[in-house]
């Protein structure tokens, strides 16, 4: 039972961080923008991801309830396997990619959820409260197939949920004093790929 618990932990634990992944570089672009993220509106940003993380989590629980233990480890399989091969790819693809130029307050859910680091939509170098919203909703929902997965192979919801509030809260707080190590090494690209490929291995380690 203890080997068990710790075998969760640790999924949780790798789940999380590879969701976060999108957040390190949203940190590392504001860091190198100038764009301020207050403490109030982290952890405004650190709720939502509590709320929606909990919410998509306690929803895979019940769809393995309903599903049976085989068949939702196969469909969380197939869900994990696809996002980890799409961080791997996404960081290439996005070389290729044009995007738009926003102008005045036009920005909305769709356009953050392309490219974060536009929710500074009135350019005034910090984070407000509406911006804050739409950061930590974007943000969010780009991690709902690593929550989904997660409730779905029977790790704990609200342990899902407070990790990532967590670690979704140290990563902007800590943005300042990191993002010049992480920028000088580029590994925030590379954190994106290890992620990928964690949960790859985490999706294939649910074969039955």
């Amino acid at each position: 039972m203890k080997g068990k618990a710790m075998h969760h932990l640790l999924y949780t634990l790798l789940i999380v961080l590879t969701n976060n992944s999108d957040s390190l570089a949203v940190r590392i672009a504001y860091c190198l923008q100038g764009i301020r993220v207050s403490i109030l509106m982290n952890l405004w940003i650190s709720v939502i991801a509590f709320a929606v993380t909990f919410l998509v989590s306690f929803y895979g629980s019940l769809i393995a309830g309903s599903l049976g233990a085989k068949l939702s480890s196969v469909i969380a399989m197939v869900i994990l396997v696809a996002i980890g091969s799409w961080m791997i790819l996404e960081p290439y693809l996005k070389k290729r990619r044009l995007y738009k130029t926003h102008r005045g307050n036009s920005t909305s859910l769709w356009d953050i959820l392309q490219k974060p680091e536009n929710a500074d939509m009135d350019h005034s170098k910090h984070i407000d409260f509406k911006e804050a919203t739409l950061l930590g909703t974007a943000l969010a929902l780009q991690n709902i197939g690593g929550s989904l997965s997660g409730g779905m192979i029977g790790l704990d919801p609200m342990l899902i949920a407070v990790l990532s509030a967590v670690v979704s809260f140290v990563i902007f707080w800590g943005g300042n004093y990191l993002s010049g190590f992480f920028v000088r090494r580029n590994l925030a690209g590379k954190a994106a790929v290890a992620g990928g490929i964690l949960l790859i291995l985490i999706g294939l380690s649910q074969l039955p």
